[in-house]
Order: C-alpha cells, then sequence, then structure tokens
C-alpha cells in the first residue's frame, strides 16, 4: 500500500515541477514584443507618434525609425507638438492594435520648416538610415515624437515600437515548489514504516468476541482506517487539483499579450491643431530654459563683439534688440559710451516659467554672470510654436532689491497687459503711472510708487538740468511715454504680478530767444550731431527698461521699482 500511495504523489510531484520548469523556459514568452507601422501607410511632411502609443505601464519602451535619408527627431509635449504642426499634412501613430501599429493620415500643407534646434523640444537627434529612441518621458504630463526629413520629402514612416512584454508565468515559481513538496512527501512515504501493536511480530491475539477486550480492538482498527484515508486522501485532492489548474498552463500562459493604453484624442476645439496642454504644466521645462539661455546669452555676446546688430535678430527682439542697437550706433561715433550691460545665460539664480498655454508666451529668468555686478531679469518671449525664444528685455535688478520670492517656486500664470482684476493696478496702467511720475514727480502718482535709486537718478538729473545757470537761456523738458506693446506681466502666488515694460524718454533743450544756442561743444552730442552748437534746439532720445512688482488688490503695499536699464539711443538736431 504504502508503494501505491507514493509512487503517484512522486509522479505528479516531478511532473508539475517539469511544467513549472517549462514555463519559465522553453514555453517562456519572448522578453519584448514589437509592432509596427502598417507597410503602405501614407506618409506627408511630418510624422507624429502619439502620446498614446506608449504604454506608460510597459518601462523601457525603443522606437526604431528607418529612412532612406537624413531625419530629425524631436521629443515634445503633446499640445506643443501638435501646434507645431499645425495644419500641415501628417501620419500620427496613434496606439497599438492587436498585431500592429494603429495610424491615421490628416491631409494639409505639403512643407514645414526645419525643425531643428526649435526651442519647443525637450529633446532632439538627428540621424541618417535608422536610429533607436529610448522613449522616455522628461516630466510628468504626455509627451510626443515628431519625425521631420527637410520639411518637403516623407517623413520616415517605417516605424516599429518595441516594450517589454507583459505576458508572465505566475504560476512558474508555485508549480515548481509544489511539485517539490509532494515528490518530498512521496519518498518519505516509501521510508515510513507501518506501525505494529502487542508483543509479538504477527497480529495481536484476538479477543473473545463480546470481551471488554475484543472491542477495544475492534476501535483501534477503526482509528486507523480513519487516519490512513485522512493521510492519503488530501494528498490525492491536493495532487488532482493542481493538475488540473495547470494543465494549459504552459503553452497557453506563453501566449504574447500587450496591455493596450486608451487612445488619447488631440482637442479637435484647439486653434492651429493644438491640443490642450496638462493643466499646471509648465511653458518649459528648467533643462530646456538652460539650453535657451545659453544660446540667447551666445548669440547676444557674439553680437556685442562685432557691435552688430544684424546678429542679435535670431535671439533678440523688443526693447533688448532697440536698446543694443542703439548702443551700437553711439559707441561706433563715441568709443567713450558706455557699452550694454553683459547678457548672462549662467548661473540660473531663478526663474518664473508660466504654465503651458496659448502664445506668445513669456519666461524670465534671474541671472548673474561674472560681467553682472548685480543679478539681471532676462525676459523671453515665444511668438509662436515654430519661432524660438528672443530676448525682449534685460534688466538689472536695483541695489537693495529682491526679487519677489512668490514669483521663483514654479509655473504661474501669464497675464494680459490690461488685466486689473486682482491687482492693485493693471500692468500697462502700472507702466504707465511710472512714466507719468518721471515726468512729474510731483504729480498724481506721487505716493503710487515705493522710494527707488532709478527714479531718484532720473528726477535728480532732471531737476539739476533744470536748475544748471549755464541752461538759463534754453526752455528744458522732460517726457516719458510708456510703449504699451512691450508690457509683459506675469502673476505671482501671491496675488501680485511681476510687470516689465518699456520707456521713451525725451529730453527737449530749445534755445528761449533769437540768437541764443545750445551749445554742445564737448559732449556727447556733438559726436552724435556732428555740430557744435545750435540755434533750434536738439532732442536726446533714451529708452528706459523697467522692472516693478504691483501688490494685489486690497494691500496697502506701493508698487515697487525693483530694477531698471537706461540706454542713450539718439540725439537729433530740431
Amino acid at each position: 500500500m504504502r508503494v501505491k500511495t507514493a509512487v503517484p504523489i512522486i509522479i505528479a510531484g516531478v511532473l508539475l515541477m517539469l511544467i513549472g520548469i517549462g514555463q519559465r523556459t522553453f514555453w517562456a514568452p519572448p522578453e519584448t514584443v514589437t509592432f509596427s507601422v502598417p507597410a503602405g501607410a501614407e506618409a506627408g511632411p511630418v510624422t507624429v507618434i502619439d502620446a498614446a502609443a506608449r504604454n506608460d505601464d510597459a518601462g523601457d519602451v525603443d522606437i526604431t525609425v528607418k529612412s532612406g535619408g537624413p531625419f530629425t527627431l524631436a521629443v515634445g509635449r503633446a499640445a506643443d507638438v501638435d501646434a507645431w504642426v499645425g495644419d500641415a499634412a501628417h501620419l500620427r501613430v496613434t496606439g497599438v492594435g492587436d498585431e500592429e501599429l494603429k495610424t491615421e493620415f490628416t491631409e494639409g500643407e505639403a512643407t514645414v520648416p526645419d525643425p531643428r534646434g526649435a526651442d519647443l523640444w525637450t529633446s532632439e537627434e538627428t540621424a541618417e538610415g535608422s536610429v533607436t529612441h529610448s522613449w522616455i518621458n522628461p516630466a510628468e504630463g504626455d509627451f510626443s515624437i515628431l519625425l521631420v526629413s527637410d520639411g518637403t520629402a516623407a517623413a520616415p514612416s517605417d516605424i516599429s515600437i518595441t516594450e517589454p512584454n507583459d505576458a508572465s508565468t505566475p504560476l512558474a515559481v508555485p508549480l515548481i515548489v509544489a511539485g517539490a513538496l509532494l515528490a518530498v512527501l512521496g519518498i518519505a512515504l516509501l521510508f515510513i514504516s507501518p506501525r505494529s501493536t502487542g508483543s509479538g511480530r504477527g497480529r495481536p491475539t484476538p479477543a473473545p468476541e463480546g470481551s471488554r477486550a475484543y472491542l477495544r480492538q475492534q476501535r483501534a482498527g477503526a482509528d486507523r482506517g480513519v487516519r490512513a484515508r485522512r493521510m492519503v486522501h488530501p494528498v490525492a485532492v491536493a495532487a488532482a487539483a493542481l493538475l488540473a489548474g495547470t494543465a494549459v498552463a504552459g503553452p497557453a500562459a506563453a501566449q504574447p499579450t500587450v496591455q493596450q493604453p486608451a487612445v488619447q484624442q488631440k482637442d479637435k476645439a484647439a486653434p492651429d491643431g493644438a491640443g490642450k496642454a496638462k493643466p499646471g504644466a509648465p511653458a518649459v521645462l528648467e533643462p530646456q530654459l538652460e539650453r535657451i539661455l545659453e544660446s540667447v546669452a551666445t548669440t547676444v555676446a557674439e553680437a556685442d563683439a562685432a557691435a552688430d546688430s544684424k546678429l542679435l535678430q535670431p535671439r533678440a527682439g523688443g526693447a533688448a534688440l532697440e536698446l543694443r542697437t542703439a548702443g551700437y550706433a553711439v559707441r561706433a561715433k563715441d568709443k567713450k559710451a558706455s557699452a550694454p550691460a553683459p547678457v548672462a545665460g549662467s548661473p540660473l539664480l531663478t526663474r518664473v516659467i508660466p504654465t503651458a498655454g496659448e502664445w506668445p508666451r513669456t519666461v524670465v529668468a534671474l541671472t548673474q554672470g561674472e560681467g553682472n555686478p548685480v543679478p539681471q531679469a532676462l525676459v523671453l518671449t515665444q511668438d509662436n510654436p515654430r519661432t524660438n525664444y528672443k530676448l525682449v528685455s534685460a534688466i538689472q535688478m536695483l541695489p537693495g532689491t529682491t526679487f519677489p520670492a512668490s514669483a521663483a517656486d514654479g509655473a504661474l500664470k501669464e497675464l494680459a497687459p490690461d488685466a486689473e482684476e486682482g491687482l492693485a493696478m493693471a500692468p500697462q496702467t502700472a507702466v504707465a503711472a511710472i512714466a507719468d511720475f518721471l515726468t512729474s514727480p510731483k504729480g498724481k502718482h506721487k505716493g503710487t510708487f515705493e522710494a527707488n535709486s532709478f527714479a531718484d537718478a532720473i528726477t535728480g538729473f532732471q531737476a539739476g538740468v533744470v536748475a544748471d545757470r549755464d541752461n538759463a537761456a534754453a526752455t528744458i523738458s522732460f517726457r516719458h511715454v510708456a510703449q504699451a506693446p512691450n508690457t509683459r506681466a506675469l502673476g505671482t502666488e501671491d496675488g501680485g504680478a511681476v510687470v516689465f515694460g518699456y520707456l521713451k524718454h525725451t529730453y527737449s533743450s530749445v534755445p528761449k530767444g533769437r540768437g541764443d544756442s545750445i551749445d554742445l561743444n564737448g559732449t556727447i552730442y556733438e559726436t552724435l550731431t556732428g555740430r557744435e552748437k545750435t540755434e533750434k534746439g536738439i532732442d536726446v532720445n533714451y529708452g528706459e527698461a523697467v522692472m516693478m512688482y504691483v501688490p494685489p488688490a486690497g494691500s496697502k503695499d506701493k508698487i515697487r521699482v525693483i530694477g531698471a536699464a537706461q540706454q542713450l539711443l539718439a540725439a537729433k538736431l530740431k
């Protein structure tokens, strides 16, 4: 009986172990699974691989792209990639099907610009022939991949996505363990000796029927039978259950399966094909910003060295371009004129990055390079998805001021220049107010601003010129005018705003009477005009960039001027 019971248990255990080992070896599914774009898929100048084509639970995902020529592979936020594609014809990889990648083609414009070097991308690479890209999202949110050849030729469409196979063999280890236990149990049964009772070798001498001894022997025999059944039946039942549960566990579990992510459709209502960015997502990631700042600083440094404003144009605009262009012109005539403050891309002290949304977009970086005695706020603006950020203002912090702490820690909202809800004063109104105050220090905005060194220097200079006896024969006036198109504003976490503005300052001097003249001899104005004096008068123009903090509505604080930059633009005879 022991052999008849033990041998089936051992065989069952060995079978279970073999099945478990087989699931981990010759029945094991492949480690990765690959899906490709269907042959013959229609192509356009752009190919987009949607975020939905990446199974976020799959871990490492590799994308292999093959092409007959050079191409660019760029990664960006899904909404930004869609905005860049705009109305261009494009092939879109929308997800993973049962056996191949899902695609759709959209008709549209036949050409696109060269995407290389665009600030919109979190990363990019160029290749020729083929490339395998490890698709790892650089931050939270949805990211897509854009492929472009030269903007005219068809973008690559020979694409495959390889990801870990999520087909698993969860029963392999339990089967091996259960089989080993059964085999050990069977072997142990072979070596268990049968229990014997009585003093002799054979069976005990039966007691007389009906006696008490006879009844005890009958009960003992029954108990042994029950114990034997309790030992054998559970083992047999367990073995049968394990075998039944794993009869198809080998080959069936080895079939590869892929968890299908939900396809995410882009927002059809978004303008120009732009999708909606994830709420709270910053317009640029910090590595992007550092790369942009390096490019801007390098471009400005090259233009400064050559005193060539044409070199500025790829990376400068607005007030920054006007002030530097004028600075080059002034220094070309007068080498003693002060040079514009250098622009430093690093070290990055802090930054204000608004949430991703519509264009134009504005970001602010506070840096201080070796050539800058004080920190410098760099205001960068991107006009549309297909253009790069340009430096529109470079403003030195005023001594003793601090950059608003609440503006330094995350993605904040960009405000319209006329936005006044929640603020003590609308941004554009604040810029116009500082212009009015500098023109008339004792006017209606006398108590609007905290005392600051920029306003003190300007108003002090103006008062000194008027009081100078050498100017008694001239009528002198000063006028500061806000340049509305240059106003930028970013909300701060405390409900206030950091406002950047640009003013045109005109210093006008006109002789009072017939025969009077303005003496220009020995001044920079003589150098710029080529005249030692003028009987008609002169207008001297300056550009003034300002940075202010506007408190929230209801605050008792005044508006603070925390940064400024001034540059002589021109001197013109009347």
